[in-house]
């Protein structure tokens, strides 16, 4: 690693903004705790008041089986100091103590069931929400790493909150307990309670200072943990295993990982050392304050101020009472150490789209009149300084079929975007029918926009869902995907499949087939048939298929858009051919714009491109 990256890495030890969250901002964190309940009681009702009754009652036994446990050793005590050979209350005392035990263990496991089921319903309820969320955001959202940041952090959230809200559901359990326990106390000598707390408390300050650093800690190093994650992926993946063998990168990638993951390791060594070594020592000086109790208790049953049976139900009073204060300021820690991480999760699912649609939103036409136009429409990518199109203007007519061209980087799959409303221009403005694009309401804009990117997704779902993908709420209309796969040509290509359409497509999941580029290809294209949008648009649509493929596509593609608007990115000009006008970016500006003879005509940037993709095929 350069001494450039070394430095980063080091300065990225460093807590946010350089500080640590402070005590102020760990109680503000709480008031998110409602918002976690409200959460967790819509996941499942009838478990969480389950388990709320439950612990009420498992807070009053510890009190009462001490107490029996004192009566028991007293009546012990008076049968053997006396002649009496009547044991029917020792038995019954004996009885209710196992009655008790019985009832507490049915409750702790009553306690266990609920938050597991609690947490397996939460975890999936708010891995939805997460997820519904995402999608709504913006695709610039998803280009910022800040973002990502984030998602990451609340996508952490799902599997451990169920844990927080049983924290919080013990600590008041606790405190039950401790009412009724240090009535018992406060009765015999109130001042065994304050030496407790007393003792006590500097343990619990030096747990939440050290929550709070290993807050800071985690949450600073998010980007370089997604880094991790990325490192683990790439070195251990079917997507990846060609590159990676053929270019010898194991041994780059392992000590790229093995270089990050000890920084980490060192940052947190130095934090896990001093919070064990204060807390052996506060947690000495807790257990110094109890004995010093415990010989307050012991001085006075020798001085037959307390009876055996008080020793027993106080020494052990005592002993429960700093286990739980122990656990409750301990708990309490962590219980603020959580609800920062929260903070993580409802941040995330307060974020607003940067699109979106408002009441005064418009219907998409049920069909298009005129067409679109761009007036000196610009736009530049999130966190960047390069316009990636300026000044572009022209008019897509209505039924119209245009194809854009352009070297690598010239903006055609960035004006598509916009086209489609996946971004929205920096400057400038998109009109359809005369209207601009952004009145429009988002959902119905986009479900008369079909996409067809070249860097597609291959689905590790069945090849009949592959398809419907296109119109997934038409996922069991099994004559409307056929339709599409006959269109598409990919019918070809899953009737040949074991099961049909019922064949899981790729490898990741048991029985699965994989597929060709081009026969992914063909299928990724009936997801645009079975759109049946008025816009069509397809990114390099061919780019995977051999020439007979790519005509029978375009001889298709040619009948099934009449009467439709049509985009088409090819860098095919056999392909570009079939287009009513071809529209042609240098970067970032429109250089040119007109039929395929009209611009062989003109000897400019389209000729010189037509022209040196011609003498390859000579």
């Amino acid at each position: 690693m350069s001494q450039k990256n070394k430095k980063t890495r080091k300065s990225s030890l460093n807590y946010p903004n350089g500080e640590k969250p402070t005590l102020k901002d760990n109680l503000k964190a709480f008031q998110n705790i409602p918002k976690l309940f409200r959460l967790i009681w819509t996941s499942g009702p009838v478990l969480f008041l389950i388990n709320i009754l439950c612990r009420l009652l498992k807070s009053s036994l510890p009190l009462a089986l001490l107490y029996v446990g004192k009566l028991i050793i007293d009546e012990i005590i008076h049968l053997t100091s006396t002649d009496s050979q009547d044991w029917e209350y020792l038995l019954g005392l004996v009885g209710l103590e196992v009655g008790l035990a019985i009832l507490s263990d049915l409750l702790n496991r009553g306690i266990n069931l609920a938050d597991a089921l609690l947490g397996d319903l939460f975890a999936n309820d708010i891995s939805v929400r997460i997820m519904r969320h995402a999608s709504r955001m913006d695709l610039a959202q998803f280009e910022n790493p800040l973002f990502y940041d984030k998602l990451e952090r609340a996508r952490r959230q799902t599997s451990n909150r169920v844990m927080l809200m049983s924290l919080i559901l013990t600590q008041i359990q606790d405190f039950v307990t401790i009412l009724f326990l240090g009535i018992g106390l406060v009765l015999f000598n109130p001042w065994l309670i304050l030496v407790l707390i007393i003792t006590l408390v500097p343990s619990f300050i030096n747990e939440n200072y050290y929550n709070r650093s290993n807050y800071s800690l985690t949450h600073s190093w998010t980007s370089e943990r997604r880094e991790l994650d990325y490192l683990r992926y790439i070195g251990a993946s079917d997507e990846t295993a060609k590159e990676v063998k053929i270019f010898g990168l194991s041994d780059f990638i392992t000590d790229k990982f093995k270089i990050l993951s000890h920084e980490y390791y060192l940052a947190n060594r130095s934090l896990v050392i001093m919070r064990n070594v204060w807390g052996f020592v506060f947690n000495t000086l807790g257990n110094l304050g109890y004995y010093a109790a415990y010989l307050v208790i012991i001085w006075q049953t020798v001085q037959k101020i307390l009876s055996i049976g008080d020793l027993t139900f106080l020494s052990g009073s005592f002993n429960r009472m700093q286990g739980l204060l122990q656990g409750i300021f301990s708990r309490f820690s962590a219980i603020a150490q959580n609800v920062l991480y929260l903070q993580d999760l409802f941040d995330f699912l307060e974020l607003k789209p940067l699109i979106f649609s408002t009441e005064e939103s418009i219907p998409f036409p049920e069909k298009i009149k005129e067409g679109f136009t761009f007036e000196k429409v610009g736009f530049k990518y999130p966190n960047s300084e390069i316009w990636a199109i300026r000044g572009v203007s022209f008019t897509l007519k209505a039924g119209e079929k245009l194809a854009l061209v352009g070297e690598n980087g010239a903006g055609k799959t960035t004006l598509t975007k916009l086209l489609a409303r996946l971004y929205e221009p920096d400057e400038g403005r998109i009109l359809l029918d005369g209207k601009d694009i952004r009145t429009f309401n988002l959902e119905d804009y986009r479900k008369a926009v079909g996409v067809i990117f070249q860097d597609f997704v291959r689905f590790q779902f069945n090849a009949k869902t592959n398809i419907a993908i296109g119109r997934i709420e038409w996922q069991e209309e099994d004559a409307k995907i056929l339709e599409a796969a006959q269109q598409s040509l990919a019918h070809g290509v899953i009737d040949k499949l074991p099961e049909k359409y019922e064949q899981m497509l790729g490898r990741k999941f048991l029985g699965g087939t994989d597929l060709s580029g081009g026969e992914w290809q063909k299928v990724a294209l009936g997801r645009a048939y079975m759109r049946d949008a008025q816009l069509i648009i397809l990114d390099e649509p061919t780019a995977a298929l051999d020439a007979r493929a790519e005509y029978e596509v375009f001889e298709r593609f040619t009948e099934l858009t009449k009467g439709k608007t049509a985009v088409l990115i090819s860098h095919r000009f056999s392909t570009v051919r079939i287009a009513d006008r071809i529209l042609v970016l240098k970067n970032g500006e429109m250089a040119e714009l007109g039929s395929h003879e009209e611009l062989l005509a003109k000897e400019g940037l389209y000729a010189e491109l037509f022209n040196l993709q011609a003498e390859g095929y000579k």
